[in-house]
């Protein structure tokens, strides 16, 4: 009878022990399925969770949960944690040149905008819009100029779930806690970049830890802050001059490496700012897109549309030194090379995998398809009809891919292996910000509001 009593005990016990386990897991789950805490989401890869309250039509008078108002420019996107909204813009006491649309291959505005600006940033309730705050985080006058189609809030911020970290990369980085709080400030000396376009390459925060990359004309650079402190922990420099790509912290079955593009090297650094690896890629000569992995891959890609030369390319995890091929040698050739694209990468926006595939959408409004994991075309260039051109990246969710035009106007596409368009939303608005998912809610930015859409059961009666 003892025995039977302390085996029941044990069993009890084990079976209170996993149902908390089990409660845990699905409260995390709950939480990841509810926050998107940098640009293109939790892991990078433009993927929102499946939930039926998604909408797969919207406007500016159908499935609209809330809207707000956003002061000046920006193209920032929204990021969620704890049932908030986070963005950034800047707003100028001035009026100046306005953002515009369309491809744009001159030179950026010449001259710093005029007027006193204010570095902004809000938080939003998420379930409402309502704003909960607002911090000024510099003010002053613009010293560099920027690109036309660009904004000084081009920066993604951040968050590890305990404090938001606020990059405007060429004035500096911003510490707050979620109530809004300054907590710390990093001063970034701005720099020349190439044809005056300004930074626009966002942050990432791993295990403590706040990356920041900064290729300019003068002296470039990527480094690690210390996230509760601000301390900086390390700088490397870095030979480079035309990247606007944001570093991607990639966790393989390897090691935790950060991964950064670059015109004259992609290169991928240890947390600790050591190289662990290089080549030369044959890149364009503007790098945009942002690395992100799939299928046990680090996808890294630019495709300057006034260049031959435009490649996606798929690496391994392990690879160490120079990986750049010798003289007639293919770099497909390289052991950590799993598959090259040489003319196969977009622009501005980001290549998004979705199941089997990797699918690419083109600045002047095509998009195509290639296997993930071999590099192999599915379809060639489809062109995306009846407009736009794009420079906020791909998303998908529910079965299905969505492509943002600058004219508003989203693409609902279906993946596989067969290309077919299968509705188009209208926001009527310009829109350059990647939108962000969170639940059953999808966030976009235009020009001036903040929409966040989500299905709405139709009342009876109507």
């Amino acid at each position: 009878m003892t025995t039977y009593s302390r085996r029941s005990n044990r069993f009890i016990v084990s079976l209170i022990l996993f149902s908390g386990l089990l409660i845990a897991d699905c409260a995390a789950q709950s939480e990841s399925s509810l926050s998107w805490t940098r640009f293109r989401g939790d892991q990078a890869d433009g993927l929102g969770r499946d939930n039926p309250g998604l909408p797969l039509a919207w406007s500016t008078e159908q499935n609209i949960q809330w809207e707000t108002d956003i002061p000046g420019w920006g193209w920032s996107c929204p990021i969620v944690i704890h049932g908030r909204v986070y963005l950034t813009s800047v707003v100028s006491d001035e009026e100046n040149t306005a953002p515009t649309k369309g491809l744009y291959l001159g030179e950026g505005v010449r001259d710093p905008a005029k007027g006193i600006h204010h570095w902004m940033v809000y938080c939003f309730d998420l379930e409402t819009g309502k704003r909960l705050w607002t911090q000024e985080a510099h003010t002053g006058r613009p010293i560099i100029p920027r690109h036309p189609k660009s904004s000084y809030a081009a920066e993604t911020a951040t968050t590890d779930g305990k404090r938001l970290y606020v990059l405007f990369g060429d004035v500096g980085l911003y510490c707050y806690d979620l109530d809004g709080k300054p907590l710390w400030s990093k001063t970034i000396e701005a720099k020349k970049t190439l044809s005056d376009w300004g930074a626009a390459s966002s942050p990432v925060v791993h295990q403590g830890r706040v990356f920041v990359v900064y290729d300019n004309l003068d002296s470039s650079w990527i480094a690690a802050f210390d996230a509760k402190t601000g301390k900086e922990l390390w700088k490397t420099a870095r030979k480079e001059y035309g990247s606007w790509s944001t570093p991607f912290v990639w966790e393989n079955q390897l090691r935790t490496e950060i991964v950064v593009p670059g015109k004259n090297r992609n290169r991928s650094y240890s947390l600790t700012g050591k190289l662990l690896w290089e080549f030369d890629g044959q890149m364009s000569n503007l790098v945009i897109p942002s690395p992100f992995a799939a299928h046990g891959l680090c996808y890294i890609a630019s495709g300057y549309v006034g260049d031959a030369k435009r490649p996606t390319i798929a690496i391994r995890p392990g690879a160490k030194g120079d990986l750049t091929p010798k003289e007639g040698e293919e770099l497909s050739n390289n052991e950590y090379i799993e598959w090259v694209q040489p003319r196969s990468a977009p622009y501005n926006t980001t290549q998004l995998v979705y199941g089997d595939y990797l699918y690419t959408l083109f600045d002047q409004g095509f998009f195509s398809c290639h296997d993930a994991r071999t590099g192999k075309e599915i379809y060639g260039k489809q062109r995306l009809k009846p407009r736009g051109s794009f420079t906020a990246s791909p998303w998908a969710y529910n079965g299905k891919i969505f492509c943002l035009s600058e004219d508003g106007l989203t693409y609902v596409i279906k993946p596989g292996p067969d290309f077919e368009i299968l509705a188009t939303n209208d926001l009527q608005e310009l829109c350059l910000a990647t939108p962000s998912i969170v639940g059953n809610k999808l966030l976009i930015r235009t020009v001036s509001k903040l929409y966040c859409l989500s299905h709405q059961e139709t009342p009876s009666g109507k």
